[in-house]
């Protein structure tokens, strides 16, 4: 039988309490609670988080786990009836906050829970190009964006926010928000609708979409976009969060609904850790190692009020050894 000598080339070391900065593979015994422990870091995990107040889905959001804001959406399973609600979550429960100056589902979001855009998205008569900002406690509407449209995506921030995609029409448009006004730049390489972002305006990243094979991956440098390495499954309607080079995709794989989870490491997409409620039409914001769905259809409990939250990185564990 192998020791941990002969793998690590030393001992189990002995001590009285667990080291500050420990290394991935790491075992020692801590001679004050009585146990071995060990240093891994994790891929991520899905855990339980609270309910939204009211169910809904094709929304989006903004944020951090911890500090996060959803906004808009269709209450029932068919999409119909648009909804200006908001609610905001402090990693436990949501509370409803003031609403929306327009109604619509399928819209882009980007920024904070204290400082958001929503922009574009299907209202009761149509498509819309009307943008808002969130102020932490209001919604003002600002200049529109260049043309109407529905399920775009977006990154950056309230002062230099990126949108790009459509759908119906598809198009691959790309506009720059500075604060005022909105600014076109060069398009996507897929025109494409439904789609997820995250990242900057000058260092975004967007994936999915309503366009076959659905798993294109496109990097944007601030001036142009390039195609890189595709998903592994397909995915539309899904939740997206992260950065350029660090990102989680999660759910609606496909025309399908899903439970699928990617993480992008800057190059390539690996799977991991499904999520525990199989759906699409889902809303997403946080960290490759800190992130947090919310709504989608279907779930359970239904009418899209579950919300999960993603955990990953080092972790200390103690092992059994009885």
């Amino acid at each position: 039988m192998t020791t941990y000598k002969e793998i690590r080339g030393t001992n189990i070391e002995a001590v009285a309490s667990d080291p500050s900065n420990p290394v991935e593979g790491q075992v020692w015994y801590n001679t004050t609670t009585n146990v071995v422990k060990g240093f891994i870091v994790s891929t991520g995990s899905w855990a339980t988080g609270g309910n939204l107040n009211t169910g809904r889905r094709v929304f989006t959001g903004a944020g951090t786990q911890t500090a996060a804001l959803t906004f808009g959406g269709g209450p029932d399973e068919n999409g119909v009836g648009n909804v200006a609600i908001t609610e905001k979550y402090n990693g436990t429960a949501w509370t409803e906050v003031n609403d929306m100056n327009t109604a619509r589902r399928y819209l882009g979001g980007t920024g904070t829970q204290t400082a958001a855009l929503a922009a574009g998205g299907l209202g009761d008569s149509g498509n819309v190009a009307s943008v808002e900002l969130w102020n932490g406690t209001n919604w003002a509407e600002v200049n529109d964006l260049s043309s109407v449209r529905r399920g775009g995506a977006m990154s950056g921030t309230t002062t230099a926010g990126l949108n790009f995609g459509s759908s119906n029409p598809k198009t691959g448009l790309t506009e720059l928000y500075n604060g005022t006004n909105w600014t076109e730049l060069n398009d996507l390489n897929t025109p494409r609708g439904y789609l997820e972002g995250c990242g900057t305006s000058t260092a975004a990243l967007t994936f999915g979409g309503d366009d076959s094979p659905r798993r294109q991956t496109e990097l944007w440098n601030g001036t142009n976009w390039t195609t890189v390495n595709s998903m592994i499954n397909e995915h539309k309607t899904c939740a997206g969060f992260g950065t350029q080079t660090a990102a989680i995709v999660a759910g609606g794989p496909g025309s399908t609904f899903g439970a699928k989870t990617e993480s992008w490491n800057g190059t390539n997409w690996t799977e991991i850790a499904d999520i525990g409620t199989s759906r699409a039409y889902v809303s997403g914001c946080g960290t490759n190692t800190s992130g947090v769905i919310f709504g989608g259809f279907p779930v359970n409990p239904p009418s899209g009020v579950a919300t999960e939250e993603f955990n990953a990185g080092p972790a200390t564990v103690t092992f059994d050894v009885s």
